[in-house]
């Protein structure tokens, strides 16, 4: 910052007239290209030049933008500023994602309407627009908080693949190595550099983590409690109480349960397999437990500590607990559980004794969710968004079916690609058709989410909005190709005239669009 400004010379001399306002600063990493200094600097830059002075600063570092939870200083401002406290007028943020990243603009939008309730307006220093409240004030925000979610999506997606190349390798991506195992640090000519305790983390980009073999005692307890299970018959909880007996405590100090037992016996690492992607928590939205297909694996990775035949005596032993019992059967076993407990979990399933571990309820009833839904049970999150998911998947082709049909109808032509799902019609534009699932905000108020795929380039995106059953199409908007990169619309019941316009009650108009007409020659 020049002397100048310092003295004020440029900006406001005097301090009596200077409103009072608070800054607001946040960096994911250290590794960010704006650091919380540089917005800072840039934000007392501003302040000079409009007439502010910052009096108080909210600072989150190394904190996501994706959520307003684990960020305690935005979380201390809203109290500041709601409870009276604040002593400021003004809030002052470097730019629209610095509040966040969030998958749901009505969130940021919240937040702002928030403050503004409270009298204390909102300035984005680096913005290329006035938060003044105006008509275009308001679409720049909206495309911005939705570029700025965007942003978040489109690294998840780079960094899912980067992590699914790197297990495919065979390095190991986070994670506690597990009892009889430990993290190995190898460069990246995959020379051993050292071993890594409890909490340590790589601190060269290009170094990387396998699993070797822990100490020998512990590697000796992990084939002992294989054979035990095998050749002895001996269950989880008879092999836990034998151990616990032994004064023996599992790799995080604790005392074995028939829960730890059953994950060291069902584990592929114990036989070398890198295997990752059973579940995920993509974007900070949800965790999923995602289905065998879509686990990402590398077999024969590390150095094995259990023989693969005796591993696979033990799956079998395992699923065979299961195939014994009828579906009413598991269903009634499943139903005591909830009455005893109040409550169903995974780690609840895996540790009672009587009961198929929670991977046979996954792989009988096609998820733990299914079989909750059997037994009267209802996870405190609501996960039923998964199985209108499906739905909606199971009604794609349909839909694209029933446009290739009235295409043909009125005499043109479509060809759907196989790969892409681009519909070309008559040779001469293309179709992409997007299925948007009705969802309520905690509000009550209706949102449908729609992804502009424009790595695509179609020239017309169909948007097809499901009713409040997501059981079939309410309208449609057809969207034509808008160069704005990738982005998500978040429509509303009514959402002005900008988007509106695009709005049909069927396709008819677009089957028009592929109508053709035959000329008369020229004379």
């Amino acid at each position: 910052m020049s002397s100048d400004l310092e003295n004020g010379k440029d900006g406001v001399d005097d301090r009596s007239s200077l409103v009072r306002a608070a800054q607001y600063v946040r960096m994911s990493t250290d590794h960010q290209k704006y650091s919380t200094e540089n917005q800072s600097e840039y934000i007392a830059f501003y302040a000079a030049q409009r007439g502010y002075e910052i009096v108080r600063t909210y600072a989150d570092e190394g904190k996501s933008g994706l959520r307003i939870d684990g960020r305690e200083a935005v979380k201390r401002l809203l109290s500041d500023v709601e409870s009276g406290r604040a002593d400021f007028s003004a809030l002052l943020i470097y730019d629209v994602s610095r509040l966040g990243r969030f998958q749901n603009t009505d969130e940021a939008a919240e937040f702002e309407l928030r403050c503004k309730r409270a009298g204390v307006t909102i300035h984005y220093c680096a913005e290329q627009f006035e938060n003044d409240g105006s008509m275009m004030a308001g679409l720049f925000k909206a495309f911005k908080r939705s570029m700025a979610g965007e942003y978040s999506r489109e690294l998840s997606v780079k960094v899912h693949a980067g992590q699914t190349r790197l297990i495919e390798l065979g390095f190991r991506q986070g994670g506690a190595p597990g009892f009889g195992l430990r993290r190995q640090l190898v460069d990246e000519n995959l020379q051993p550099k050292g071993e890594l305790a409890a909490g340590q983390h790589k601190s060269i980009q290009t170094d990387r983590v396998i699993l070797v073999p822990g100490p020998p005692e512990e590697v000796a307890v992990v084939q002992a409690i294989y054979r035990g299970f095998v050749e002895h018959d001996r269950s989880e909880r008879e092999i836990a109480e034998d151990l616990n007996r032994r004064g023996l405590r599992t790799d995080l100090g604790r005392p074995w349960t028939r829960g730890t037992v059953h994950q060291i016996l069902i584990n592929e690492k114990y036989i070398g397999n890198n295997v990752w992607n059973r579940t995920s928590f993509r974007l900070k939205q949800a965790h999923i437990r995602n289905s065998r297909e879509k686990w990402i694996r590398r077999n024969c990775a590390f150095t094995q500590i259990v023989d693969a035949g005796l591993f696979a005596r033990v799956q079998a032993i395992i699923a065979q607990r299961s195939i014994r019992l009828t579906d009413a059967q598991m269903l009634d076993v499943l139903k005591a559980l909830l009455n005893q407990h109040g409550a169903l979990s995974g780690l609840i399933i895996d540790e009672s004794e009587d009961c198929p571990s929670s991977s046979a309820y996954r792989n009988r009833f096609g998820g733990l969710l299914r079989a909750y839904s059997l037994v009267g049970f209802t996870p405190p999150q609501d996960y039923g968004y998964l199985e209108i998911n499906k739905e909606l998947r199971r009604l794609h082709p349909k839909i694209i079916s029933d446009i290739l049909t009235g295409i043909g109808q009125v005499g043109g032509s479509a060809m759907l690609n196989p790969v892409t799902d681009l519909v070309r019609v008559n040779d001469e534009f293309t179709l992409s058709i997007v299925l948007a699932r009705y969802r309520q905000t905690g509000t009550g108020a209706a949102r449908w989410h729609i992804k502009i795929d424009h790595q695509l380039r179609p020239d017309i995106t169909v948007a097809v909005r499901m009713d409040a059953d997501n059981r079939a199409p309410m309208d449609y908007y057809l969207l034509p190709h808008l160069s704005l990169g990738d982005a998500f619309l978040r429509l509303c019941d009514h959402n002005g005239l900008g988007f509106d316009a695009y709005r049909v009650p069927s396709l008819e108009s677009l089957f028009a669009l592929s109508r053709r007409a035959k000329l008369r020659k020229a004379a």
